[in-house]
């Protein structure tokens, strides 16, 4: 817990410096309001002064000062939190992507009503420096986390979120292991403190466990580096086998939804009770379909249809941890515009979840599983005043997140499309 404090604080104080400096007084009165934790107030007021909320209850604020914004038939939430995505798309030159198209996309995100994103890889010195220009203001778009990855095995073995050739031990096709794959552990623990040098928020790992191999125990090698870094680990499992040696390994947080197979019941508890926030990405095996009605995968490449089974597997099993007690959080792993990637999103999880688990899952609990819930996801006084305003009621139609109205960050109104 001490690791995840350090990193929270860390976050906050540069966040903290560079934008509360011309934080505006707020008042937000005739709001509906929902709090991030599951609480409603039909009629409410929210007070923000120097970035933070100051109070958050029902009737008129007697507040006096300030800029007032009257939310009459709109709904007052925390911000959105993206707790998986990928910034800089692939094949292209990660330096020319920051020049001219970063500013464009994070305008996107906020816009979106995101005012936290969470970067699960990116090319590690353009993200950190994005990051950078955010935090300064310099960029004006949401908090950035950034993750670095260390590789637990030195041969690539597939089985990313979408590759079709991944194959699973309780099928019978387990990949076996090599001993030229093994990675000896002063390498490793030298790949974590390059990556803690650099200034990175997180280290990433993929895990994919083969017979008789060391992924599971170069796993806990990391886990236990970045430890001693400050550091927390987030992990890449898509099977249940490798969910289950991820938790036992004691990372932080699960980035995927396992999808390659179905849970039962005892596997779903023994995931949910140690205590690993998980990422949605259910997603990624829904067919995204374009303007010309054409299936398309996460990065806008032809829907695998091999992978179609994950598109049933991914919401069930999310249905069973979260009834065994999982802190479930919004994350997406695709590449389409933020507001985009909510709307497809938001179809396998309403599959199983109710408007207001969504709204959990979009704001206090993403915020939990980045090591943020202390500090925003959730209305409360003493909090940063991350809020948006939405048209309509996301609780008689979630698909109103998508009608996003204001943004404050921090205290500051930074979208008003009012």
């Amino acid at each position: 817990m001490r690791t995840i404090r350090l990193w929270i604080a860390s976050i906050v104080a540069a966040c903290t410096l560079a934008c509360t400096g011309d934080a505006q007084e707020l008042v937000i009165t005739n709001a509906r309001i929902l709090d991030g934790r599951g609480g409603v107030i039909e009629r409410g007021a929210i007070v923000v002064r120097d970035g933070r909320i100051v109070s958050v209850a029902a009737g008129d604020s007697a507040v006096a000062g300030g800029e007032r914004i009257d939310a009459s038939g709109m709904t007052v939430m925390p911000g959105l939190v993206e707790g998986h995505r990928h910034l800089i798309p692939g094949g292209t030159d990660p330096a020319q992507w920051l020049a001219t198209e970063a500013a464009p996309t994070m305008q996107q995100f906020i816009e979106a009503g995101f005012t936290t994103v969470f970067s699960a890889i990116d090319p590690t010195e353009q993200i950190i420096e994005l990051r950078r220009r955010l935090a300064a203001g310099e960029v004006v778009g949401p908090r950035l986390l950034a993750a670095g990855l260390v590789m637990l095995s030195r041969a690539p073995l597939g089985g990313g979120a979408g590759d079709p050739a991944r194959t699973d031990s309780s099928r019978g096709g387990q990949r076996q292991s090599q001993p030229e794959y093994a990675i000896p552990e002063a390498d490793t623990r030298a790949a974590v403190q390059r990556l803690a040098a650099a200034g990175v928020d997180a280290i990433k790992t993929l895990l994919i466990t083969t017979v008789g191999g060391t992924e599971q125990a170069t796993l806990a090698i990391v886990v236990d580096e970045a430890k001693r870094n400050g550091l927390p680990t987030v992990t890449h499992a898509v099977t249940v086998r490798d969910t289950v040696a991820a938790v036992e390994a004691g990372v932080t947080m699960l980035v995927h939804t396992p999808h390659v197979d179905l849970l039962d019941e005892e596997t779903a508890r023994k995931i949910a009770t140690a205590g690993i926030p998980m990422t949605s990405t259910l997603g990624v095996f829904v067919p995204y379909f374009n303007a010309d009605n054409q299936p398309l995968f996460r990065d806008m490449q032809p829907f695998p249809w091999n992978t179609l089974p994950s598109a049933g597997n991914g919401p069930v099993n999310a249905r069973l941890l979260w009834e065994a007690g999982i802190t479930y959080a919004y994350g997406t792993d695709t590449s389409h515009a933020p507001r985009d990637s909510l709307a497809h999103e938001l179809r396998p999880l309403s599959l199983v979840f109710s408007p207001r688990d969504l709204v959990r899952i979009l704001t206090y609990n993403a915020a939990v599983a980045i090591g943020l819930g202390e500090e925003t996801g959730s209305l409360e006084a003493g909090k940063l005043a991350d809020i948006i305003i939405v048209d309509g009621d996301p609780l008689t139609d979630i698909y109103d997140v998508l009608d996003v109205e204001v943004v404050i960050k921090e205290g500051r109104i930074v979208v008003d499309k009012r």
